[in-house]
C-alpha cells in the first residue's frame, strides 16, 4: 500500500507536526508515530487498515476540542486528521445536506445559511469539529426552538473494522428498515471515536423527504433581539447571589415544554469566580417571533427580580453576521483546562447553591476565568423520548458545567484542578460527588467528557460513569460495538466497552 492511499503523512520531523497533534486543551500533546491528513473515504479506510495490519493504536481527531486525552493519550501510534475533509453540500439523493466529518461548525453555519437559508441547532464555538460534536448529541442556542443536532441526523458513512481485522465501509440511515439502523442510532449521542471513523453525515429533519433544499432543515433566524446583563461580585452577598441561581433555574422549569411559547428563548449565565469581580448572562431570541420583545423582557425581569444592582444592555442585531461570530469562543493557543458537567432537571438543593456560593467566593483561590455555566435546555429537546436516539436525557431544563481554565503553565495543573474537582465533588456531595439521575440531577454530557467519573476517588455514588452518560442506553450501545468494533480498535478512556 502506497503512503499517497493512506492520505498525506505527516511525522514529528516535518514542521507541522507540533500544530497537527496539539489539541484544544493543552494539557495534552500528542505524540504519535505520524499524523495522516485523509481527504477522502477510501483514505481513511487505507489508512485504518494499514493500522490495524501493523498492530498500530490508531484515533481520529475532527476539529481536536476535546476536554480530555482521547486523541493524545500516549500510546496513540497514528493519529487520523480529518480537517481536510470539510465539504457541506446537498445531496439529492438523500435530500440531506452531507456533510464531511472534518467540517467544522463556522463552515457548516455559513455553508448553510449562505447556500439555502436554513441551519442546525449546534454550538456557537466555530472551532469545534462536527465529528465529535454531532455524535456526542450536539446541542447550542438553537436546541429549545429545534431540538438536538441528533434530532435531525439522517445518516452517517462509518469506517468500521470487523472481527477478521477487515475495513468496511457503511452507511446506516434511521430509516426503522435499515439493517445498519442501529449504527445511526449509536451515534445520535453515543460519543465520538467508539465505533469507526464517521466520514460523512447527512442532515435532514424527520418526517417526509424535502421537496427542496431550503425545507430539509429548521430556518436559519434572521435577526436576534439580545440582552447582556452583568452582575458586580461587590453588590452580591450570599442571599442575593442565591436568589439569583433560583430565578434563573425557576424560569426554565416554568418555560422549557416542547411546544411551550419561550422555547424560542434561550440564556447562558456565566458565574465567573470572585476574583474576576463580575460575571454575566446573555440572552437571545428570533426577533421575528410575535412577542419576541415582550418574551425577553419578561426572562430578564423574573431573573434579575432581587438581585440588587445590574447593567442591562439591549439590542437587535443579525444572526449570521453579528450576534453567531461575537458569541464564539475560541480557545487560548497555550491554554490548559480542566471541565465537568452535569444536567439539571430542575434548580440546584439549598446544599449545591451552598457549595456553588462558597467555591465561587473561596478568598484562597483566584481565577478569574474558573466559573459555574448554566446553559438553557429543554424546549424540543424534550419532545424525543429517551430511547429514540442514544442521548437519554431527555427532560433535562438546564445544563451545567463546572470550569477552571486558560493557566498556560504545567506547573499549575495541581493548584487548578484540585479547586474544580473539589467544587464539583461538593455540589454533589448529597450524590456521591457525581450528577447521579434523580429529581434534580440527571448525569453528564458526554461531549464534555470527563475521565474523574470512571475514577471510583471521585466517583463514589456506586453508580459508574457509563449511567452517569448513557443511563439506560448503555446496554445498547455495547451490542452495537460489538456488532462494529468487536476488536475494540477505537477506543479512549471513556468509550463504550465491549460487553463481557
Amino acid at each position: 500500500m502506497s503512503d499517497e492511499s493512506l492520505g498525506e503523512t505527516v511525522t514529528p520531523q516535518d514542521a507541522r507536526y507540533p500544530d497537527l497533534v496539539e489539541g484544544y486543551n493543552h494539557r495534552f500533546t500528542g505524540r504519535p508515530e505520524c499524523v495522516r491528513l485523509v481527504r477522502t473515504t477510501d483514505e481513511v479506510a487505507a489508512a485504518v487498515q494499514d493500522a490495524v495490519d501493523t498492530g498500530r493504536r490508531i484515533a481520529v481527531r475532527s476539529g481536536g476540542h476535546c476536554f480530555e486525552d482521547f486523541t493524545a493519550s500516549p500510546d496513540i501510534r497514528v493519529l487520523l486528521d480529518l480537517s481536510p475533509m470539510a465539504a457541506v453540500s446537498y445531496d439529492e439523493d438523500m435530500r440531506a445536506f452531507a456533510v464531511e466529518g472534518g467540517a467544522t461548525l463556522d463552515r457548516v453555519y455559513r455553508r448553510l445559511h449562505d447556500g439555502w437559508g436554513v441551519t442546525v441547532p449546534a454550538g456557537t464555538c466555530f472551532e469545534v469539529g462536527v465529528g465529535g460534536h454531532v455524535c456526542g448529541g450536539g446541542y447550542g442556542h438553537l436546541s429549545r426552538r429545534d431540538g438536538l443536532v441528533v434530532d435531525h441526523l439522517h445518516a452517517v458513512e462509518v469506517v468500521t473494522v470487523d472481527e477478521s481485522g477487515t475495513v468496511r465501509v457503511v452507511v446506516a440511515t434511521r430509516e426503522p428498515d435499515d439493517p445498519h439502523h442501529d449504527l445511526w442510532w449509536a451515534h445520535t449521542g453515543g460519543g465520538g471515536g467508539n465505533f469507526g471513523v464517521v466520514t460523512r453525515f447527512w442532515l435532514r429533519s424527520p418526517g417526509d423527504a424535502p421537496t427542496s433544499p431550503g425545507r430539509a432543515l429548521p430556518r436559519a433566524p434572521r435577526r436576534m433581539r439580545r440582552a447582556d446583563v452583568t452582575w458586580s461580585w461587590d453588590s452580591l452577598d450570599e442571599e442575593s447571589f442565591t436568589r439569583l441561581l433560583v430565578n434563573y433555574a425557576s424560569w426554565y422549569e416554568k418555560n422549557s415544554a416542547p411546544d411551550s411559547p419561550a422555547r424560542h428563548l434561550w440564556s447562558n449565565l456565566v458565574v465567573l469566580h470572585r476574583s474576576a469581580g463580575t460575571f454575566f448572562m446573555t440572552a437571545v431570541v428570533d426577533e421575528d417571533v410575535p412577542g419576541a420583545a415582550d418574551l425577553m423582557a419578561e426572562h430578564l425581569a423574573a431573573v434579575t427580580s432581587g438581585t440588587g444592582p445590574v447593567s442591562v444592555q439591549e439590542q437587535v442585531v443579525s444572526w449570521m453576521d453579528t450576534w453567531m461570530p461575537s458569541y464564539s469562543w475560541p480557545s487560548d493557543p497555550r491554554g490548559r483546562y480542566k471541565n465537568k458537567a452535569g444536567y439539571l432537571r430542575r434548580g440546584f438543593t439549598p446544599h449545591q447553591l451552598a457549595a456553588v456560593h462558597r467555591h465561587l467566593t473561596d478568598p484562597d483561590y483566584r481565577n478569574p476565568m474558573a466559573c459555574l455555566v448554566l446553559t438553557g435546555f429543554g424546549g424540543r429537546v424534550n419532545a424525543v423520548a429517551p430511547d429514540a436516539t442514544a442521548v437519554a436525557q431527555r427532560d433535562s431544563v438546564l445544563k451545567a458545567s463546572y470550569s477552571t481554565g486558560a493557566w498556560t503553565s504545567p506547573d499549575e495543573d495541581d493548584l487548578h484542578i484540585a479547586w474544580v474537582r473539589s467544587f464539583y465533588r461538593d455540589v454533589y456531595a448529597e450524590t456521591g460527588g457525581v450528577p447521579l439521575p434523580d429529581e434534580v440531577n440527571d448525569g453528564s454530557y458526554i461531549s464534555y467528557p470527563d475521565a474523574d467519573l470512571a475514577d471510583p476517588a471521585w466517583n463514589t455514588s456506586g453508580t459508574g460513569w457509563q449511567t452517569l452518560y448513557y443511563k439506560d442506553n448503555y446496554a445498547r450501545l455495547q451490542r452495537v460495538k460489538k456488532s462494529y468494533d468487536p476488536r475494540d480498535v477505537f477506543r479512549h478512556a471513556l468509550s463504550v466497552e465491549l460487553p463481557s
